[in-house]
């Protein structure tokens, strides 16, 4: 089964669901925009419309797409408006792209039972929408936590929200 969640920098996510249990596979890429082959500077300029997502493969017999989506909810904050910490711009909008009339309805239900839940102090912002062409990032971004961890971004950023989410499960 497929996944596709925006929730900020894909550097951010994509490790994050690497370390879920029934994840079989994490790419970083591009969906929601309107060029053919966009490039990660044309995305981060904000002018395609594209955001930076993770497709995500997973074992639905090991996880579910309602355990998934906790898992994205956890991790950034759905209640800010094109923005996910200092990354400013709707390339880092919270989104998710369903795959499925199932994945529509349980995506809109999750997320209407974390509102009635007031889980959020503020409300959710996250969009939900079809899936559309998912274009892989660029190969420097793939794996990118695990091959530079001495980055100082990874290391203010990605590493204790890793471990905060590690400690978590």
């Amino acid at each position: 089964m497929i996944a596709t969640f925006g929730g900020g920098c894909f550097w951010c996510t994509e490790v994050i669901f690497q370390n879920t249990p029934g994840v079989i596979s994490v790419a970083p890429g591009y969906m929601g925009g309107n060029r053919e082959n966009p490039t990660y500077e044309q995305v981060c300029s904000g002018a395609t419309g594209h955001v930076e997502v993770i497709e995500i493969n997973y074992d639905e017999t090991q996880t579910s797409f309602q355990e998934l989506m906790e898992v994205f909810f956890k991790t950034h904050d759905p209640t800010t408006l094109n923005r996910q910490g200092a990354d400013v711009g709707t390339q880092y909008r919270s989104v998710i792209f369903y795959h499925s009339d199932e994945q529509q309805t349980e995506a809109q239900n999750f997320v209407s039972e974390l509102e009635n839940a007031q889980v959020f102090n503020a409300p959710i912002v996250t969009a939900i929408e079809p899936a559309v062409t998912f274009w892989v990032a660029e190969n420097y971004h793939h794996n990118y936590f695990n091959q530079n961890p001495e980055n100082q971004f990874c290391q203010v950023v990605i590493a204790p929200k890793l471990k905060k989410f590690l400690s978590s499960r």
